[in-house]
């Protein structure tokens, strides 16, 4: 259960996730240097919108992906912070996929696994570079690249799973329907 699980913020205190109890959680691991890093943007949206009414983020940098999460924890804070004016707790930078993948990911991914991209200028491009490394990459539950959400509802159940190539409106939507 995902209330198991315990995690290290950005500023080195452990968030013990049974303290989220009754609460919406979306897990995400992040970078600041991706495509898709513009995306901070309507999650604090949900953050300011959605908190008061139980919705708690899980923002975990990850540096696997491109090598887009660059830096030391404070730095990507502070690139967050500046570029996107974030408000919500950054966790710290971890690997989500691998022999030191977060354990929270590793029971995220067997909840939910991987089950293709959205339409999205990326799409075509993420599918081929993927499958010219792994021909049965579509297959497995690893997380394929940054801005993965997870979304766990108030009982603790991980709900869906969204590539980063999802509408965000379809995000907010799943949030909604759980609050």
């Amino acid at each position: 259960m995902i209330y198991d699980y315990k995690i290290t913020s950005g500023n080195g205190e452990t968030i013990d996730l049974a303290d989220f109890k009754g609460k919406v959680i979306m897990a995400v691991n992040t970078a600041t240097g991706c495509g898709f890093t513009p995306q901070y943007a309507p999650i604090e949206q949900l953050y300011k919108d959605y908190h008061d009414k139980g919705l708690e983020i899980l923002d975990i940098p990850c540096n696997q992906f491109g090598g887009q999460a660059p830096g030391t924890d404070e730095e990507i804070h502070e690139f967050c912070t500046l570029h996107f004016n974030t408000t919500f707790p950054q966790m710290k930078k971890a690997d989500v996929n691998g022999e030191n993948e977060l354990p929270l990911y590793t029971y995220l991914k067997s909840q939910k696994g991987f089950e293709g991209f959205e339409e999205h200028p990326y799409k075509e491009l993420l599918e081929k570079m993927f499958s010219e490394a792994d021909p049965d990459w579509d297959k497995k539950p690893d997380i394929k690249w940054n801005f993965t959400k997870f979304i766990i509802d108030r009982s603790g159940n991980v709900v869906a799973r969204f590539e980063p190539t999802a509408d965000m409106g379809k995000v907010e939507e799943c949030i909604k329907a759980l609050l």
